[in-house]
């Protein structure tokens, strides 16, 4: 581990973005966003990380998250996104076979694939870029594009509710503003 990456990876808190191939709806099903917000809490106990916000679209997460040394971004990205495909094919090939052919690539090292390459990472270098993209994730759900919900904190899959009105429905989670 270098020390410009100790600067960023473990120092700041990151917006980091993942988007489904062709951004299809492929994260609808709650059962596939359950699978992602199980994966999350599982990457908070072992402490590979510092969950601070999140939300799961039907084609796209964004999360706002620190990497915990030793770790690194790369691995922790990899072994999150892969994960949560590795579940979803195997869920897909035994209930819905149709569905995972629009997954099918012809690629090398795979024969499907579901997240789009190069995720996008941001990092947040201060209390107002930490406060737009928190902002900015929880919007999401009341966009018009998707109207999921009419108000942030009425979305399940989001950290909204323990910014909003501080509910704890997910554990895992640490506030970003400290105590």
């Amino acid at each position: 581990m270098t020390k410009e990456t100790d600067l960023y990876e473990h120092r700041y808190i990151a917006f980091f973005t993942a988007t489904i191939l062709k951004w299809q709806k492929l994260l609808q099903p709650d059962k596939y966003k359950d699978l992602i917000v199980q994966s999350l809490e599982f990457l908070v106990v072992k402490n590979r990380i510092e969950l601070y916000g999140f939300v799961i679209m039907p084609n796209h997460i964004h999360l706002l998250w620190r990497i915990v040394p030793p770790f690194t971004k790369e691995e922790v990205q990899r072994d999150f996104l892969k994960y949560v495909s590795q579940n979803i094919k195997k869920d897909l090939k035994n209930n819905h076979p149709a569905v995972l052919e629009r997954f099918k690539v012809n690629l090398k090292d795979r024969k499907y694939q579901f997240w789009q390459r190069n995720p996008l990472t941001v990092y947040c270098y201060n209390d107002k870029m930490i406060t737009q993209k928190l902002e900015y994730i929880h919007a999401n759900p009341i966009q018009e594009k998707w109207n999921l919900v009419s108000t942030p904190e009425e979305y399940h899959y989001s950290s909204a509710r323990f910014y909003i009105e501080n509910k704890e429905d997910f554990s895992f989670l640490t506030s970003c503003y400290g105590e």
